[in-house]
């Protein structure tokens, strides 16, 4: 019985961690609502692009009697912002998932085009809506940031994503019996330990190599924040399993486990790697902001 209030406590703390990096990451779309002609519409921006998917800014909006502009420049740099006129178009969904699950074959709206950047490159934006209310804009004072990457294949982000969700349940399933003392933690020590070297310290540097043309920008090389938050939580793993290697230590766990728990607290790619626009060399996001 204590074994499965142990795994129940364990997967809640771990869903609720990733329904918090799906909710935190700066990469992820921006939620809002915005209301033409009385009516509110719910729509998505997007804050990350693939490099060759198209470059596409979409609001879905069925309203076809409003105008819409875009106006927008590279991030951080003193360029001038360049407008341009968002157009009514209905696209095709080319997805075997939205297709046949969702049946979703289509989707309408009003697109504007940006520039494609280089891996890691940065556009900033926002736009205005005129209605039969006048227009407003949106997002001026804190313009949607969009990151540029390189296409990732899905059989090296899929592992990936799967080894650190897996680290991270058995992390806190190891932490939560070191708590009660049970001895099956050191257990789950040694296997966290393995699972978060196989989708941190190997698969982590091959995602980050496909998506921005480095495998490694975290210490000593740079100070990439999600490399070295990865990197300080593998520490106190390995800390742990040597301390318990022979003798039952459980303190170590639960350290390890917290650490664990803040580290995959902090935003996913949050000051993570960037290009900068002046020299083109990828730097870390939160060095730039200190300087500039």
């Amino acid at each position: 019985m204590k074994k499965v209030f142990y795994w129940l406590f364990a997967i809640l703390l771990t869903l609720a961690a990733i329904i918090y990096q799906r909710k935190t990451g700066p990469t992820y779309d921006k939620k809002m609502t915005i209301e033409t002609n009385q009516t509110s519409h719910d729509v998505e921006l997007v804050r990350s692009i693939e490099i060759g998917s198209g470059t596409n800014i979409h609001l879905a909006i069925k309203d076809t009697t409003i105008a819409a502009k875009l106006f927008y420049k590279r991030y951080l740099t003193n360029d001038p912002y360049l407008p341009v006129d968002f157009t009514y178009q209905v696209k095709p969904v080319d997805s075997y998932l939205m297709n046949t699950l969702f049946k979703i074959t289509e989707e309408e709206g009003w697109y504007a085009p940006i520039p494609e950047q280089p891996a890691a490159g940065k556009i900033q934006y926002y736009f205005e809506i005129t209605d039969t209310n006048g227009t407003t804009t949106y997002l001026q004072e804190e313009p949607v940031v969009i990151r540029f990457k390189g296409a990732v294949p899905s059989s090296v982000l899929a592992p990936h994503i799967f080894f650190m969700f897996f680290a991270m349940l058995l992390g806190n399933l190891a932490g939560i019996m070191a708590v009660f003392k049970n001895k099956g933690f050191k257990f789950y020590t040694t296997i966290t330990l393995i699972a978060l070297f196989i989708g941190g310290m190997i698969l982590g540097p091959v995602v980050q190599l496909y998506a921005f043309g480095e495998a490694w920008a975290g210490i000593p090389f740079a100070w990439d924040l999600t490399d070295n938050k990865t990197l300080l939580a593998f520490i106190f793993w390995i800390l742990a399993y040597a301390m318990n290697r022979k003798k039952a230590r459980p303190v170590y766990t639960i350290v390890a486990s917290i650490v664990m728990l803040i580290v995959y607290s902090i935003p996913h790619s949050m000051y993570g790697s960037q290009l900068d626009p002046e020299t083109g060399e990828i730097i870390q996001g939160w060095i730039q902001v200190l300087f500039i």
